[in-house]
């Protein structure tokens, strides 16, 4: 398809020169409705727009043009109101395809834009104060999925996980597991105020008694560093579950240790961009366009998040990396921004970070929200929600909706075996093509057999085509807009239009020619399937 595109878009360029028109940024896209072609263009209401024509004229004209060239596989060109160039693709080229993607096999939709270029995918960077819940859950598939699309895309993927282990929050986690070590021993104690009171802390305080039991003098520092240490071994074992692995584990009191944040705030104020007030050190954000200055270092002494995220975000700018990817929660919208601000200030091109926001996650069972509170442990852990679904329902659910849309997790829908559950019927197209081709295996039928793709003609058959075709640009598109929902759904229509053509379409039949062009086409729509599989982490299961 990606080739057609670029023959069509010469040809329309030497139409637009012929004719003396504008040459314009226009679309070569699938229309909404199969009637107005393959591909269609809105050529002519762009340059009728810009010169003040009627764009059904210069559509027309454009047209008259177009047909003047052997316009290779294209089957005909209409224009329709109130300015579209539509083409129509000869059936040939699609029955032709399927030669090329049972041959690729699990290369099939790879493409080599990211050859030689360097990506970092920093994403879940929960702090090790508990368990990891829904929440990161869809941070942790968001981002794996965008590193499993890069790599698709060759790029040299580096998965990263920075985690906090400097601030209050690490403090109070300290302070909260000595506390339930001190309950252990009997001990009159005034539990911390906005402590964290989950029973993994008392757990972690038994772990320290039982090697310690009798000294009580711990100071704080060792039940935080020994209560991070355990909590960070659970939430590698999550992620394990989902299938994800990290390539470097950042954290953030490295840069206070190297001085590197030291060195930040010096360069910062050797620019006149940092102040002080009321005891505390302000970032001069007014100054580079903003409405407000931050703070950056607090009159306690304490950096704020901006100043350890700006000297890791320096850090990996200084690897060189053709690509940055941050994947942050919908509390992170704001701060980003302060982080990209300061480096810009430092004289940092920033062109290469992008920042994925999504939003929270709302646990729906029986049609009513589930309420959950980390701070009061009243939540649902990730491993919970994994150990009653499985990981691939978790993976899909996490995955389907863009990340900037808020996701109701509908747990009645997720444990559902039937086809409402979208993973259910995305696995069970799967299954069924394989039992099919194993039927026709059993009927002497083989893949590596000669067969006449002309055949394939029926329209369910070309639908299927059609939308397999699509594959490659799909996943191309996907690594430079980072939205791997459309994966999604690309699959579950690949999969509608799979069942659709199963009940109309007899693939083994007494028509043995037939027979073997169909399966080929199934072999085809099996490939695509596996492959979009691959690539959001679920599993393709021969059986079900």
């Amino acid at each position: 398809m990606k080739s057609i595109k670029k023959n069509l878009c010469n040809y329309i360029d030497s139409a637009l020169s012929l004719l003396d028109f504008p040459r314009k940024n226009y679309s070569l896209i699938p229309p909404k409705s199969s009637s107005f072609g393959d591909i269609s263009s809105n050529v002519g209401l762009l340059v009728g727009s810009g010169l003040k024509k009627n764009p059904m004229t210069c559509a027309h004209q454009i047209l008259d043009e177009l047909n003047k060239n052997d316009l290779k596989n294209i089957k005909s060109i209409t224009v329709t109101k109130p300015g579209f160039i539509n083409f129509f693709i000869e059936d040939s080229f699609y029955q032709n395809y399927i030669g090329t993607i049972n041959s690729l096999k699990s290369k099939f939709g790879r493409s080599s834009i990211g050859k030689g270029k360097k990506a970092n995918v920093e994403f879940v960077s929960a702090n090790p104060t508990g368990p990891l819940t829904v929440g990161h859950g869809r941070n942790a598939v968001i981002g794996d999925t965008v590193s499993n699309i890069l790599v698709w895309n060759g790029f040299d993927v580096t998965r990263e996980y920075y985690f906090n282990n400097a601030g209050r929050q690490m403090r109070i986690l300290g302070e909260s597991v000595k506390a339930r070590y001190l309950e252990l021993s009997e001990k009159d104690i005034d539990f911390p105020e906005d402590g964290y009171r989950g029973n993994y802390i008392k757990e972690i305080a038994q772990e320290i008694f039982d090697i310690n039991p009798e000294d009580l003098n711990q100071n704080k520092e060792y039940f935080k560093d020994y209560a991070e240490k355990s909590i960070f071994i659970d939430i590698k074992k999550s992620l394990k579950k989902l299938g994800i692995k990290f390539d470097i584990y950042t954290n953030e009191k490295m840069f206070y240790e190297n001085g590197d944040i030291d060195l930040l705030i010096s360069e910062l104020k050797e620019k006149k961009l940092i102040y002080e007030k009321d005891g505390a050190k302000w970032f001069r954000a007014t100054e580079l366009g903003k409405e407000k200055d931050k703070v950056y270092v607090k009159s306690t002494g304490e950096p704020t998040y901006r100043v350890p995220d700006t000297a890791y975000h320096r850090n990996k700018l200084n690897r060189k990396y053709d690509l940055i990817v941050d994947v942050f929660g919908a509390d992170h919208a704001d701060s980003y921004v302060d982080v990209l601000l300061a480096l810009e200030a430092l004289g940092y091109d920033t062109k290469p970070i992008k920042i994925l926001i999504y939003q929270f996650v709302t646990l729906i069972k029986d049609g009513k929200k589930i309420k959950m509170s980390t701070r009061k442990a009243d939540f649902v852990t990730l491993d919970k929600l994994l150990n009653e679904l499985g990981p691939d329902v978790v993976r899909y659910f996490f995955i389907m909706r863009s990340v900037n849309s808020h996701l109701d997790f509908d747990l009645n829908l997720a444990s559902d075996q039937s086809d409402s559950n979208p993973v259910f019927y995305l696995q069970y197209a799967y299954a069924r093509i394989c039992n099919i081709i194993k039927h026709g295996e059993n009927n002497l039928l083989s893949l590596k057999e000669k067969y006449d793709q002309t055949l394939l003609s029926h329209n369910d058959e070309l639908k299927l085509l059609k939308h397999i075709v699509l594959f490659p640009e799909l996943i191309e598109t996907a690594s430079k807009t980072l939205e791997p929902q459309n994966i999604a759904t690309y699959l579950q229509d690949l999969a509608a239009l799979f069942h659709s053509f199963y009940g109309k379409c007899r693939v083994v039949s007494d028509d043995l020619e037939l027979s073997k062009a169909r399966l080929n086409l199934i072999f085809s729509v099996k490939i695509t399937l596996e492959n979009g599989f691959k690539i959001l982490g679920i599993t393709a299961p021969e059986k079900m």
